[in-house]
């Protein structure tokens, strides 16, 4: 594992953000959704595609809160735009489980 030092981990910028909106995105080429994530005010709203179909269904992903890497360039997936990258761990399976707060934070906050 190569080692990185505080300046490299501080040029990521992982903030909490809420999803306000999902669709389903049948021209992907793994089961993912559209999703879209409300930082706040200073970052607004960008959005993602996620294979995170699995473990959660749309209805069970609108109003929660996710950690996403929000300084990577945008990325053409197929007919859409990705933003942002929602992160999360892969289970024993490879199916991914989202990284979240274990408490409400302020939509925006950047992770230390």
């Amino acid at each position: 594992m190569d080692q990185i030092n505080w300046n490299d981990f501080d040029k990521v910028q992982l903030r909490v953000g809420r999803i306000v909106k999902v669709e389903d995105f049948p021209e992907a080429r793994k089961p993912a959704y559209k999703v879209w994530v409300d930082f706040g005010e200073d970052i607004g709203i960008k959005k993602s595609s996620a294979q995170i179909t699995h473990h959660y269904t749309k209805e069970m992903l609108h109003n929660k809160q996710v950690v996403c890497v929000v300084n990577f360039p945008e990325k053409q997936i197929g007919p859409f735009l990705s933003q942002i990258l929602i992160t999360g761990f892969a289970d024993e399976n490879g199916h991914i489980l989202l990284a979240v707060p274990d408490h409400e934070v302020p939509n925006g906050a950047k992770l230390h």
